[in-house]
């Protein structure tokens, strides 16, 4: 049998072709560190029966185009399929996405009133403190005329 490799459909989008991803763990010469590399093949997939998730099969054949140099040999294991939300999960999502950035607004609303009444009390500090020097002005001007 000819050159064959398992591994698991990314892209199903084209007709009659399939992307194939192979993972292998490979451990570095020097470093002996594991890590993983991924190789990604286009194979032909003639009844285009093959869908995204799905564990393959592939085998080596003449080229069919400029990247297909394999072909689908059989699927191993279907894909489980993906969870769908209904829905009502959705629009509760998005308004608890809207809530929240209500929410953050408000927040941002009180900050700058805490800020307001922050500048506000500094300002009459300043405007006391002036009052207080100006009235300590006048009472030494009354000493200095008595």
């Amino acid at each position: 049998m000819a050159h064959t490799l398992i591994g698991t459909v990314t892209s199903d989008s084209r007709d009659k072709t399939i992307t194939v991803s192979i993972i292998s763990r490979e451990t570095h010469p020097l470093y002996r560190k594991q890590y993983s590399k991924t190789r990604k093949y286009t194979a032909h997939d003639a009844k285009n029966e093959a869908h995204v998730g799905d564990r393959v099969q592939i085998a080596m054949s003449r080229p069919i185009s400029k990247t297909k140099a394999y072909t689908l040999v059989k699927i191993i294991e279907k894909a489980r399929g993906t969870v769908e939300l209904k829905e009502d999960v959705n629009k509760a999502y998005e308004a608890e996405k809207v809530g929240a950035d209500e929410i953050a607004r408000v927040k941002k609303a009180e900050k700058a009133e805490k800020e307001a009444k922050k500048a506000e009390k500094e300002a009459e500090k300043t405007t006391k403190s002036s009052a207080s020097k100006s009235s300590d002005k006048t009472d030494k001007n009354d000493e200095e005329d008595a």
